[in-house]
């Protein structure tokens, strides 16, 4: 049973915000009550939801304790009281799962970067397939998904590609993805039809805002240069590369995708805040190694999380141990099914870890 007083203090922190927005307030502070107001409307949601169901429960339990009622009354009461039960059972569990502890950067879109790892222009070409589902699972969500910069393979595919997904939730969701991804499959240039494992790392990093990281511009080196690869006479002649390298922490952004320096400029420190913010988490949570257990994965690059075997049609994600025979319906962008069982993973163990 979830206390009632707590449950009364989200109401009221709820009720006061509205009113202190109502009244008006300065830019920052606009935000930040805008932002906590956002993270509480599901919880107040489900609070009465759960409260209505549970007053229809007593309102029926009553009626039932009443001698003076009827035979037929009674029968239908009873029948009323028993779908009323399940209904406050489900509120209950809906309730709980709102009440966990939040990701402040659940909300938020994200940018995810694909690099091909072990087994050459298989691997590229793999993290090609990668990107193409991840943009096809935005489509699906009606996100947008935005190319930010790419370093083509010899053969097709991707040595790394990055790229944004924006919408509400995105970073909810996409964050499961993170980890070494492992592929299972015959080369169109093996001759001998020899299978061939191959893999692509992914990191996904929730896009952030300037307030949320601060980075002093005495720290940066950004040097500008001529941009390579295609893109014909314009793109040799104008120095609207960018490279930007985060002293302190040895980071390097290059950004050379747009002609405009002052676009590329903006993306690389748009992931630059990105990779700085990422690192603060993991060097957060590995101070809190034993509270990492408590989570789906461990969100390490050097994870192995998924494989794909495309002779069998199978994925598997091995961090729940799930198996599907639905490979090519994943590679077109259909993941809800195992991002679904994961959340739902990541939900019970959160909460295995709050009864302890």
């Amino acid at each position: 049973m979830i206390p009632s007083e707590r449950l009364d203090v989200i109401l009221r922190r709820h009720d006061e915000i509205g009113a202190k927005l109502a009244e008006g307030a300065d830019g920052a502070t606009y935000v930040a009550l805008s932002r906590e107001l956002s993270a509480l409307e599901d919880v107040v949601v489900a609070i009465r939801m759960y409260r209505g169901v549970a007053d229809e429960v007593s309102g029926l339990d009553a009626m039932l304790a009443d001698p003076a009622l009827d035979r037929e009354m009674r029968e239908l009461a009873e029948a009323e009281r028993t779908g009323a039960g399940e209904r406050l059972e489900k509120a209950e569990k809906d309730l709980a799962i709102a009440l966990l502890p939040k990701d402040a950067d659940d909300e938020k879109s994200a940018i995810v970067e694909i690099r091909a790892g072990t087994g050459g222009d298989e691997a590229a070409l793999f993290a090609g397939d990668l990107f193409r589902m991840y943009v096809r699972y935005a489509e699906a969500h009606g996100w947008k998904a935005e190319l930010v910069s790419a370093s083509e393979g010899t053969m097709g595919g991707y040595k790394e590609i990055i790229a944004e997904i924006s919408g509400k939730g995105v970073f909810a969701r996409m964050k499961f993805e993170s980890g070494v991804h492992r592929v299972q499959r015959v080369p169109a240039t093996e001759t001998q039809g020899r299978i061939h494992t191959s893999a692509a790392t992914v990191a996904v990093l929730p896009e952030v805002e300037e307030v949320d990281v601060a980075i002093n511009e005495a720290d940066l080196r950004i040097d500008t240069l001529r941009s390579g690869g295609a893109g014909g006479q314009h793109v040799n002649k104008t120095e609207s590369a960018i490279r930007i390298t985060h002293i302190p922490t040895g980071i390097v952004v290059m950004m050379q995708e747009e002609r405009s320096q002052h676009r590329n400029r903006a993306k690389a420190m748009s992931i630059l805040r990105a990779r700085l913010y990422d690192q603060q988490l993991q060097s957060r949570d590995s101070e809190r190694a034993a509270d990492r257990k408590a989570m789906v994965g461990s969100g390490d690059r050097s994870e192995r999380i998924r494989t794909y075997n495309f002779p069998q049609g199978r994925v598997t994600d091995h961090r729940i141990n799930l198996t599907l025979y639905k490979l090519d319906k994943v590679m077109e962008g259909d993941l809800d099914e195992i991002v679904d069982a994961l959340i739902t993973d990541h939900q019970a163990k959160l909460m295995a870890a709050q009864a302890e």
